[in-house]
């Protein structure tokens, strides 16, 4: 029997079960050191949770929004030594679930083990590894993400057979990233019957963790689609480009009003 995590995330999908809206973004993007100011924008504007990005020279499965945006965080400076240090006051200015996402590289080259009581020390309630085997996770990991009590999120794509969801279920202790499609960040949300049948399969499983569903939720559509089949979606690359306007920080709020209520 899986330990369940007394954290954040788990508190999150207790208290408000549907229409949960995650917002990702690349640390060290637009600028080196506005991570905090971003993360503390999201919250106040209404996003239930976050995913900051540590950037990767080689992101395979990002589309290249995202891939531009790491590289622009790498040529500034940022690796995971000075996300940590950014991240040391993120408790005394975010209280919503956070959650770290990147590739297994530069967690491992760091060490696992010191990835994970840095993130834990600054109060990071789980970790997103796209590229992370599941039975590396279970057999050399899984303890010490236990003993850090950070949640390994695991990624669900159409082609997921059902036993294999049915094994990250059990493995699972927040929630399941269920990617809307098997391509790169950055595409478009196309809701054909495919998708929603594939969408309908996983609800109908009846999984003990919630679901959220991820990659190509860019506008209210698409994220009440979305919301329709789990318990909530993640807008990625679509903020990603948005950071590029001027003045991004003081029109975070526009932005996330954007998602959640339909254009008048």
């Amino acid at each position: 029997m899986e330990t369940v995590l007394a954290n954040r995330l788990n508190h999150m999908f207790d208290v408000k079960k549907n229409n949960l809206l995650s917002v990702y973004f690349t640390a060290g993007y637009p600028e080196l050191n506005t991570t905090l100011d971003i993360a503390e924008g999201l919250e106040k504007a209404g996003v239930d949770f976050l995913e900051i990005g540590f950037p990767y020279s080689d992101p395979v499965a990002d589309g290249p929004t995202i891939q531009h945006s790491s590289q622009q965080a790498l040529d500034k400076g940022m690796n995971l030594n000075v996300l940590f240090e950014q991240l040391k006051d993120l408790r005394q200015r975010v209280n919503i679930p956070v959650l770290l996402m990147g590739y297994a590289n530069p967690m491992v080259q760091y060490g696992v083990e010191r990835f994970c009581a840095k993130a834990a020390e600054v109060g990071v309630d789980g970790v997103i590894v796209p590229d992370l085997p599941m039975y590396e996770y279970e057999q050399l990991y899984k303890n010490i993400f236990a003993k850090h009590n950070l949640s390994n999120i695991f990624l669900v794509t159409p082609q997921t057979a059902e036993s294999r969801i049915r094994k990250i279920d059990e493995l699972s202790n927040s929630f399941i990233y269920l990617l809307s499609s098997a391509s790169i960040t950055g595409r478009s949300l196309q809701v054909s019957d495919t998708v929603e049948s594939y969408f309908q399969r996983i609800k109908d499983m009846q999984l003990k963790n919630p679901t959220v569903i991820g990659f190509g939720i860019a506008d209210h559509a698409a994220y009440q689609k979305a919301t329709a089949y789990a318990n909530g979606a993640i807008v990625g690359s679509a903020f990603v480009k948005f950071l590029a306007t001027e003045n991004y920080l003081e029109k975070i709020p526009e932005f996330v009003k954007s998602i959640k209520s339909p254009v008048v």
